[in-house]
């Protein structure tokens, strides 16, 4: 039983590849490195005994992925490939759209052409846009994403949902606010490919003096201390969310259309100085920041209902916001000691 995992080295994949074979998955990588790097396959393996197959190419090449469904019998997939910094998509909109529009549908036409089903996507709270209420459930209405990157993850969901409906398949979508964090190992983490685009490897780089200071982005939002809020969750207890929707999807055996939504978060926000202060405290360093100008396509504040995916997935984040903020340095350390 084989689950392919698209963008499994990067930061949420790699983590969710490790649970998945910690469960007696088979699983398949497909990653083209843009926000990963090789070693991260060798780190799986000494955490979990099992080495990945592997695939290192981009899922735009059709052929390359035909050949991969050839090769194994897949059941499902968890797809996490998708370029995913706001700011960033703000500046490159058509290459946002291509790369993550275009390789989810790649993955539709093998799973079209072959019967397969179950398949989880990787979305995102910001397909809520800036929501009215606090916090938000699965029946928060949509609405338009600020950001190019929120856009890409809403029309992502459309088209599962269309395929779904047509083909009589079986898909989750997981709409998951702020993964933070690192394996307990310390040998996966988040690894931003140049300049950070979110806050935690920011604070981690700036904490560990890679970066001069931190640029907070705002501190005139209608919140508490004036910067933005949103729901940080860790990425194991993310990951371990995937395992519980896939196991869902596929013990399902009605035959019928499945369309599965849950937001994955805490239920609680935390502004960004209350994260930064929080990392001080459970590494013992000093974070020197400045504040800037809001950022173009930033939201105020959001943060989870996650009830449902309690009642229905038997799952609930439980690290806290601490303990996540003490395994990013443990990482960083790690890192630290690979290039020294």
């Amino acid at each position: 039983m084989a689950i392919l995992v698209t963008g499994g080295l990067g930061y949420i994949g790699s983590h969710t590849v490790v649970e998945l074979i910690n469960n007696g998955f088979e699983v398949v990588i497909v990653d083209d490195l843009s926000n990963s790097e090789r070693f991260i396959l060798n780190n799986i393996e000494e955490i979990t005994g099992k080495k990945p197959v592997f695939y290192p190419f981009d899922l735009r090449r059709k052929e390359l992925l035909t050949q991969v469904f050839d090769a194994h019998r897949i059941d499902g997939c968890i797809n996490f490939a998708a370029s995913k910094a706001v700011g960033e998509s703000q500046l490159k909109p058509v290459d946002y759209y291509e790369n993550n529009l275009f390789s989810l549908i790649n993955i539709l036409q093998e799973f079209k052409k072959r019967e397969i089903s179950n398949l989880i996507f990787s979305s995102s709270c910001t397909v809520y846009g800036q929501a009215d209420v606090m916090p938000i459930d699965e029946n928060t209405p949509l609405k338009m994403p600020e950001s190019v990157y929120g856009k890409t993850k809403q029309m992502g969901e459309e088209i599962l949902i269309d395929f779904a409906k047509a083909y009589g398949r079986k898909v989750s979508l997981l709409r998951y606010f702020n993964p933070i964090g690192a394996h307990p190992s310390g040998k996966i983490g988040e690894l931003p490919i140049g300049i950070p685009n979110n806050l935690v490897p920011y604070v981690m780089q700036t904490a560990a003096g890679i970066r001069e200071k931190l640029s907070i982005w705002g501190d005139d939002y209608p919140t508490e201390d004036g910067t933005a809020v949103r729901d940080y969750i860790y990425v194991v207890d993310l990951a371990k969310a995937h395992v519980a929707a896939l196991k869902k999807l596929m013990s399902d055996q009605s035959g019928e259309t499945l369309i599965d939504t849950y937001n994955l978060g805490t239920g609680r926000g935390s502004s960004v100085l209350e994260v930064v202060k929080a990392f001080e405290k459970a590494n013992a360093v000093e974070v020197p920041y400045q504040i800037c100008e809001r950022r173009e396509g930033d939201i105020t504040i959001a943060y989870a209902d996650p009830a449902k995916a309690e009642k229905e997935l038997g799952w609930k984040s439980e690290t806290p916001l601490e303990e996540s903020l003490r395994t990013t340095w443990e990482w960083q350390k790690y890192l630290n000691s690979r290039n020294s």
